[in-house]
């Protein structure tokens, strides 16, 4: 298990802010909202916004703003768990998030539980631990991050959020600000699907879910699914699933 000692997000600070602490007492792990310079292997280097850095018990630790204000979510705590002593992340220094915005709610769920004694309070708190560690090996070990990757995370988030929207290629490079065809060619080097096939992939997603747990009619199902037209709906969902909307319905609830 692990102890919070102290987790905040969203925590912002003025221009001069420094933190410089030559021996940490705790584990402590910050991620930022704005570039910040951190002190890596003898000398302060310059990171950008969406880094992430885990210092171990007795490590120093020395970052400090580098713009405007510093925003940060950070957590300082012990543990003994494998998970975190063991870990393949490095220890004081920083690495590009992948998905910064998953990871804050995570921050925010462990900043809810520290603050009030529930039942469960340990149990959660080690669940949600364990769930950031796992979003920090898969951003430690992901492919180099590009520039206009979070945007691309966040229209793919759009579109899983309501695959039921208009999406067309044209709208989706509208979201970002660039052309159909750059979309096109960063989206699939990305996520490793194309625009298009993600936002089907979606709909037929939750279509199975309408058609099995819903009372709703095909047509009503396709519409609800952003398919104007049912003919359409039906041609693709059979060739994504193998069955006809109505032959799925009748297979899943036999």
């Amino acid at each position: 298990m692990a102890h919070i000692h102290y987790v905040d997000c969203n925590t912002t600070h003025a221009s001069n802010f420094v933190i410089d602490v030559p021996v940490g007492h705790h584990w402590l792990l910050v991620i930022t909202k704005t570039p910040a310079q951190f002190w890596v292997n003898g000398a302060l280097k310059e990171y950008p916004a969406h880094s992430v850095i885990l210092y171990r018990p007795q490590q120093k630790v020395y970052y400090r703003a580098c713009a405007n204000q510093f925003v940060n979510d950070w957590i300082r705590f012990e543990s003994d768990e494998p998970y975190i002593t063991e870990s393949p992340l490095p220890l004081g220094i920083p690495f590009p998030l992948d998905d910064p915005d998953y990871c804050h709610k995570l921050l925010e769920l462990l900043t809810i539980e520290h603050n009030f004694s529930r039942d469960y309070k340990a149990s959660s708190i080690d669940c949600l631990l364990r769930t950031l560690f796992n979003k920090l090996l898969e951003s430690y070990f992901h492919e180099p991050i590009t520039p206009q990757y979070y945007h691309l995370l966040k229209l793919r988030t759009a579109i899983q959020n309501d695959p039921g929207d208009y999406w067309t290629v044209s709208k989706m490079a509208e979201f970002l600000d660039i052309s159909p065809g750059y979309l096109q060619s960063i989206y699939k080097q990305a996520f490793r699907v194309n625009c298009m096939e993600d936002v089907i992939n979606s709909r037929i997603r939750l279509a199975k879910e309408y058609l099995i747990h819903s009372t709703q009619s095909v047509a009503e199902v396709a519409s609800r699914c952003g398919y104007q037209n049912v003919e359409h709906f039906c041609r693709q969902f059979k060739q994504m699933t193998g069955y006809s909307p109505r032959k799925f319905q009748e297979h899943e609830k036999a």
